[in-house]
């Protein structure tokens, strides 16, 4: 008899039938794709959390709060982190 895996898909899967979780997951997804997509464009380009920070005048720990969907960036932040990786900023509602 051969076990099944349990996979972390599994499990969600399963955690997005409380609806309470899958409320707190849904509201969460903003910040998760920032985080995301932050980490992608500062790792692409070589650049760690301290370097980043400074090149913008903020703390490498505001950049950490952000990348731990901890942080509560303000738009000001968000276009010198834009401008600073060289990527454009898209903001939109739907």
């Amino acid at each position: 008899m051969k076990n099944k895996i349990f996979t972390f898909q599994d499990h969600l899967k399963e955690k997005l039938k409380d609806p309470e979780f899958r409320k707190a997951w849904e509201e969460s997804e903003t910040d998760y794709m920032l985080a995301r997509k932050l980490i992608d464009e500062r790792i692409k380009k070589n650049i760690s959390q301290r370097d980043l920070a400074r090149k913008i005048g903020t703390s490498q720990a505001a950049i950490s709060r952000i990348e731990n969907m901890n942080g509560n960036p303000s738009l000001h932040l968000l276009k010198r982190i834009a401008d600073s990786l060289n990527v454009k900023l898209q903001i939109s509602l739907s």
